[in-house]
């Protein structure tokens, strides 16, 4: 555990002596974005199931690819299983012809997400080590795990800069991208036809209410019910709704998140880029609501991170005096940096904790795939391992 607290602490004393500056240069912020991507991408098949899924599938893939006349769409599992996202496939494909190891492909992967972060955070947040510290707190755990899903994230986050530059069609391509990937995808497109403009703190509360309304009587289910041609099977799990499951962590978070937007509602400037990041943030709350009784609905909300990554990170750095009726930016440390700072280590810890209890050993004890051999009592290995040549010796593919 120590050595992912040393990680979040590192990265808040970069953003303490940073932050006068408004955050790190670009060329130093992208090698720190790669420090974490290889932290992430060199983990033994940290996470639990899904590496493992993900790695057997490509393995067959690279199989595939060695024989005389490889029929990648016949032969390939992988086609089979998401036969909607052959974007995810073809991506496999590209990727064994550099390798057939999984490790080198998971860490292919993993690079492929943090780059695609990096230029996001880069456009969208004002100061890009605070972004990151709050990234950290929202989604990090997760790029060890859902990577088709994280992917198809980072692809559609690229899209947002053209909601507020109104280019319909690079949106839109960008969004298919993402969907070949991860068909959930398509739950960020609706974003571009919301008005750009600074809706009353009454109305925000009236919509968010209903969205919980609609959540408490089983919204979810409906939604699965709508698109249940467009998701799989594995999305059925993850929307279906739980008689018996009320996720109250989903309305804490939502209700906590939206109290902070609206206590700064002032400091958010009237500009598009500054609105559209703000209606993202809030249509994060509200799809938490709406998934108040799903198992794994708040997955869908995760398209919509970036809006609560850079709206709250953006707040701490417009923050500041106001002269003749002019918000002027500012870097001083104020309560606000310090809370934020606070609550990303608490969202951080949380997962932190949670997902190294209970014998999961999802996170640690950390180890790399640089070594052969796997971790004492490792029960997500004893489980989902396919190929033990792999324990034996990491790169004997």
């Amino acid at each position: 555990m120590l050595i992912y607290l040393l990680i979040f602490f590192t990265l808040v004393g970069i953003y303490l002596l940073t932050a006068r500056h408004g955050g790190c240069n670009n060329k130093l912020f992208f090698i720190i974005m790669m420090a974490v991507a290889l932290f992430v991408g060199l983990s033994d098949m940290l996470g639990g199931y899904d590496r493992y899924i993900y790695s057997e599938f490509f393995d067959q893939v690279a199989d595939v690819g060695k024989t005389a006349t490889p029929d990648y769409l016949k032969e390939c599992g992988i086609f089979r299983q998401w036969p909607g996202e052959k974007g995810f496939g073809w991506l496999n494909v590209l990727i064994s012809f550099l390798t057939s190891n999984r490790y080198i492909f998971i860490l292919i992967l993993t690079v492929i997400i943090y780059v695609l972060l990096y230029i996001s955070i880069r456009q969208y947040a004002k100061n890009n080590i605070l972004a990151l510290i709050v990234f950290m707190g929202i989604m990090f755990f997760f790029t060890f795990t859902y990577l088709r899903q994280m992917l198809g994230i980072s692809i559609a986050w690229l899209g947002i800069r053209y909601i507020y530059d109104r280019s319909f069609w690079k949106f839109a391509l960008i969004i298919l991208i993402a969907f070949s990937m991860h068909n959930s995808a398509l739950i960020l497109f609706p974003v571009y036809f919301i008005p750009h403009k600074k809706m009353t703190i009454n109305s925000v509360l009236f919509i968010l209410g209903i969205c919980l309304l609609l959540g408490i009587f089983g919204i979810s289910s409906f939604l699965y019910d709508s698109y249940g041609d467009t998701f799989d099977s594995e999305r059925a799990a993850t929307l279906s709704i739980s008689e018996e499951n009320f996720r109250f962590g989903y309305l804490v978070e939502a209700v906590f998140f939206v109290y902070i937007i609206l206590q700064n509602y002032d400091f958010i400037p009237d500009t598009k880029k500054d609105i559209v990041l703000l209606n993202v943030s809030l249509l994060f709350c509200a799809i938490l609501l709406l998934f108040v009784r799903s198992e794994n609905g708040g997955r869908m909300s995760w398209y919509y991170a970036i809006g609560v990554v850079a709206t709250l990170s953006n707040i701490a750095v417009y923050k500041g005096r106001i002269e003749n009726g002019l918000l002027i930016r500012t870097a001083v440390f104020t309560g606000y940096h310090a809370f934020l700072l606070l609550l990303s280590f608490y969202l951080y810890f949380r997962i932190l904790k949670g997902w190294g209890e209970g014998g999961l050993q999802l996170l640690y004890p950390y180890k790399t795939f640089l070594t052969n051999g796997h971790r004492e009592n490792d029960q997500i290995f004893e489980n989902y391992e396919y190929d033990f040549k792999y324990d034996k010796d990491k790169f004997y593919r």
